[in-house]
């Protein structure tokens, strides 16, 4: 397992950008927006690097329109314009960006790939989301499609596309079919990765690009290490 590398603005992992957009790998352990811990977040690293690569003076701009888990990689798309925000966060609330992710699970799931339906219920105070067969109160609807496709040494790599987008929804729906992520304690797997990583990777984003109106397509490579490599 490699060890805890976090973004800078000389390591950032850049996969895409113009004008108005920029899209990062992010590395599991960086966290996308500012959160108690005190931690720099990657928005501001990006500042950092647009900031340098540009030279530009004063306040840089940089809006931030989805996250991803602290544990988890992959693409996080940021506008770099005030016309470009408005119209990201638009796309992602009414769906129309496929996001398709990576998942590694030691337990091979019933079907080879199917649609799972669930009502999940987030407890705040355990930044946790409980997955309920039937509707409970305050629960929110969750639907993905899964299907492996891999199968290695000890584990199995789905690929998922999410219909909904719900706190922790992959984590939980996959621990509800007995199927938590590698390394994802809080879900149910047996022992934490060493680098406080889980092996959920954000790995395709497709999309109309906001500004310019034409499709964009990005592919992020997951984070080096042994069982990540394998799939690759």
């Amino acid at each position: 397992m490699a060890d805890k590398v976090i973004s800078d603005p000389k390591n950032l992992l850049v996969l895409f950008e113009d004008n108005h957009l920029i899209a990062i790998n992010k590395r599991p352990g960086d966290i996308v927006q500012g959160d108690k811990t005190g931690d720099m977040p990657l928005s501001e690293v990006v500042k950092l690097y647009i900031k340098e690569k540009f030279n530009k003076p004063g306040n840089v701009y940089l809006g931030v329109a989805h996250r991803l888990d602290r544990p988890t990689s992959g693409i996080v798309v940021f506008a770099k314009t005030s016309k470009a925000l408005p119209r990201l966060n638009k796309l992602f609330a009414e769906k129309e960006a496929k996001k398709t992710y990576w998942a590694i699970v030691k337990n091979l799931p019933k079907k080879n790939e199917d649609t799972l339906t669930h009502w999940l219920k987030r407890n705040n105070k355990q930044n946790k989301s409980y997955a309920h067969i039937k509707e409970v109160p305050e629960s929110k609807k969750a639907i993905l499609d899964y299907k492996v496709i891999k199968k290695l040494d000890r584990y199995y790599l789905l690929e998922i596309n999410l219909h909904t987008g719900r706190h922790h929804q992959i984590r939980a729906q996959l621990a509800a079919i007995g199927c938590p992520i590698k390394g994802d304690l809080k879900y149910g797997f047996d022992r934490s990765n060493p680098n406080a990583s889980i092996h959920l990777h954000a790995r395709r984003l497709s999309f109309i690009h906001p500004v310019r109106k034409e499709p964009i397509e990005i592919v992020a490579k997951p984070p080096e290490d042994p069982v990540w490599n394998a799939c690759c």
